[in-house]
């Protein structure tokens, strides 16, 4: 567990690291840069640096948080990684529901696997579980479809890094849109009209809109207000109330 910086959460919890590339958003994931540095550090969760680990023993952790959070899960993995074992993924899926004061926050690239293990009955869902899918480009956009025919109750995309607009988006049974621009290095670019376009579409279809960040080689400096505007939505937390 470690609290977070990423402007749409407030904490970081990773049963898993480490994963491989699939598309073009991969370019130049944070979560490996992160991994290989803490390996150099001689952080002992990360003795295998970016190659696929489960960790039994992070799966207690949340039971151990009083007050609630807003949980992203697997901030440094994707938890239906191919090489995941179902049974893993299915304790994942009982320590959140476990906790239902918590929310937590799933974010997967891959969500063929999601939906085979979810119309095979194999996940609960419960109300504190919302399920997300990257899109970072016109060209994964199939990723929503797959998503939208799970059972999770809360959906939403983040697309980041935003490299490329994307036109026409399927928002029908998506609760949530986070948007944010590449940042290090080497950061590609994100054009302001891409970005209204999507905010443009979820005030049309009712949907919360987060912008999370311009990016870019300063982050900071360039900040997260579009049009002089902070655009901080979320779908509502219903907690206990709603199991």
């Amino acid at each position: 567990m470690a609290q977070s910086s990423i402007e749409w959460t407030e904490m970081t919890w990773n049963p898993t690291t480490g994963c491989d590339k699939i598309s073009a958003g991969c370019k130049y994931c944070y979560a490996e840069v992160m991994a290989k540095r803490l390996q150099a550090m001689g952080i002992e969760k990360y003795a295998n640096g970016f190659e696929l680990t489960l960790h039994e023993d992070a799966l207690e952790a949340p039971y151990s948080w009083k007050k609630p959070k807003i949980v992203f899960v697997n901030s440094m993995s994707d938890l239906f990684h191919k090489d995941v074992p179902l049974e893993f993924i299915q304790k994942v899926f009982k320590v959140m529901k476990d906790n239902p004061h918590h929310v937590f926050q799933v974010l997967t690239k891959r969500p063929d696997i999601l939906l085979y293990y979810d119309k095979e009955g194999w996940l609960e869902w419960t109300h504190n579980i919302w399920m997300g899918v990257s899109v970072e480009s016109e060209k994964v956009m199939n990723r929503i479809d797959l998503l939208s025919q799970t059972k999770a109750r809360t959906k939403f995309l983040s697309c980041e890094p935003l490299i490329s607009s994307l036109p026409n988006l399927n928002l029908k049974g998506i609760d949530w849109v986070i948007v944010g621009g590449e940042s290090g290095r080497t950061p590609r670019p994100m054009k302001k009209e891409w970005v209204n376009d999507i905010k443009n579409q979820c005030e049309a279809s009712g949907v919360a809109f987060f912008f999370k960040q311009w990016g870019g080689t300063n982050k900071k400096k360039n900040g997260r207000e579009l049009d002089g505007k902070l655009y901080s939505e979320m779908p509502e937390l219903q907690l206990l109330a709603n199991q």
